[in-house]
């Protein structure tokens, strides 16, 4: 039994689904899922989690992402990407400086209320916002609190004068449930002109980034060698104090019991046999379970 984090490279024009339906048949494993939502036309970094490391996935959420791409001055989309149907056009006449696309970026940072792409998988009322606008239903947005860590201008923008539009590629690491879609959108509301994303890719995700990034094409040739693609559970935990136990310990452990330990760490990930077993956290003098990982070997 495979347990742990593969990290995919998910290219443009498939869903994130359809990966971890790929991803499913190739490794002939039922315990999967992914942790975070990739767009059809977004590639890069989708971790997927396998075995006993599907117990992750909700912490893997919480962790930042990055994102690399582009946008564009001057055309705006329902879907706030090229995707969409253009809702307004403006040509730019007088390009923005960097130092004023910066200056925009900087009004987006931090904690913020954002509003999701009307084309998107936010669920109101038990429907997705999508399913309302194929069907032309009026519905309010809900807002969202996210954190917009960092919003940059990675190089100078570039001007079209032929189609008066100009381009500008940045750099983004937000907190889950962040649309940079949205974040493009808003932008360009700061500047006063339409704005679309025009590409998007995924660096960073769940601790796990592009260098450790593999495609399927390589995991089903190489699939007898699991070391090459496949990222142990304990990678994940790296931030976490790890503590080894003993095997009277270990017995306590396994079955969930609650033990003494001689530290003062909020959480600890408890080893044995030299892998993860479980993650206690301290209650008063003691500490007690919050995830058991018996099976990660």
């Amino acid at each position: 039994m495979l347990n742990g984090i593969v990290v995919v490279n998910k290219p443009r024009g498939v869903t994130s689904s359809d990966c971890v339906y790929k991803l499913r048949k190739i490794l002939q494993i039922r315990k999967i899922g992914h942790a975070g939502t990739l767009d059809p036309e977004v590639n890069g970094v989708l971790p997927i989690a396998i075995g006993q490391a599907t117990k992750l996935i909700e912490l893997m959420h919480e962790k930042p992402k990055s994102y690399i791409g582009s946008g564009m001055f001057g055309k705006a989309t329902d879907s706030y990407d090229l995707d969409g149907t253009t809702t307004a056009e403006e040509k730019i006449v007088t390009p923005f400086t960097s130092d004023e696309i910066i200056s925009g970026m900087k009004k987006l940072t931090g904690k913020i209320d954002q509003v999701p792409p009307i084309y998107s998988a936010v669920r109101v009322n038990g429907k997705r916002l999508y399913e309302y606008a194929r069907e032309n239903i009026p519905v309010e947005r809900p807002k969202r609190k996210v954190n917009i860590y960092s919003y940059e201008l990675t190089q100078d923008p570039e001007y079209d004068p032929l189609e008066k539009t100009e381009s500008f590629n940045f750099a983004i690491r937000c907190s889950k449930g962040t649309y940079v879609r949205s974040l493009v959108n808003d932008l360009g509301e700061e500047l006063g002109v339409p704005a679309v994303m025009t590409s998007l890719t995924r660096t960073s995700s769940s601790g796990f980034d592009l260098s450790q990034a593999v495609d399927l094409e390589t995991i089903e040739k190489e699939i007898d060698y699991p070391e090459k693609w496949l990222q142990p559970i304990d990678s994940f935990f790296v931030d976490l104090p790890q503590l080894q136990i003993s095997p009277d310990q270990f017995k306590r452990v396994s079955n969930g019991a609650s033990i003494k330990l001689n530290t003062t760490y909020a959480k600890v990930a408890l080893v044995y046999n030299g892998h993860i077993k479980a993650i206690y956290q301290r209650q008063g003098k003691i500490y007690r379970p919050e995830m058991m990982l018996l099976k990660n070997e």
